[in-house]
């Protein structure tokens, strides 16, 4: 009798640690899903599994925990906003030029704020952590820029490459209601 109820204890035991087990791991992925939001789902298509992708999710918000990230001062908010509108005037007569610049100042801003300027993928992964829901509009932008390079992309594709770029560049700089306000003017 004694043996039957260790062993009852036991197997209750077990239970249970799988039970917490089990609601610890669909917390963490309700917090990943929560934070990373589209990115979530695009990661999980990539890597091909949920575990891979919440493990690579999870490598991104340590890396970027120890980044020594910083805003603008105010002088770089200016700075960075006066030449986002030169780029936005220059797509008149060079849309492939004004892209290339877009992308440039991202990466100035970025570099900026602290952000290691890699390669476009560590670029976009380190961004994702803080901006989730603007990195997709980095990563379609980018593509677009790609294709220009390569002479397959028209002028209403780079439209859209500066329009993503803008997104972004508004969430980097910190300051998205000064930037459309003088957008308007």
């Amino acid at each position: 009798m004694a043996v039957l109820l260790i062993v009852v204890v036991v197997a209750l035991l077990v239970a249970l640690a799988v039970i917490a087990w089990l609601l610890q791991r669909q917390r963490r992925s309700r917090a990943l899903q929560d934070q990373f939001g589209p990115e979530y789902g695009r990661t999980v298509h990539a890597v091909g599994s949920r575990e891979r992708a919440e493990q690579e999710l999870t490598r991104r918000q340590e890396r970027v925990e120890r980044l020594q990230l910083r805003p603008l001062s105010p002088d770089d908010q200016q700075r960075f906003a006066a030449e986002w509108r030169t780029a936005q005037a220059q797509f008149v007569d060079d849309p492939r030029g004004a892209t290339g610049k877009a992308d440039q100042l991202i990466g100035a801003v970025m570099e900026r704020r602290g952000y290691p300027v890699g390669d476009f993928e560590a670029r976009a992964a380190d961004l994702s952590v803080d901006y989730p829901t603007v990195v997709s509009n980095y990563r379609a932008a980018h593509t677009i820029a790609l294709n220009a390079e390569r002479g397959r992309a028209g002028t209403e594709d780079l439209r859209q490459a500066l329009v993503h770029y803008r997104a972004l560049f508004e969430e980097l700089v910190g300051t998205p209601q000064a930037a459309a306000t003088e957008a308007r003017q």
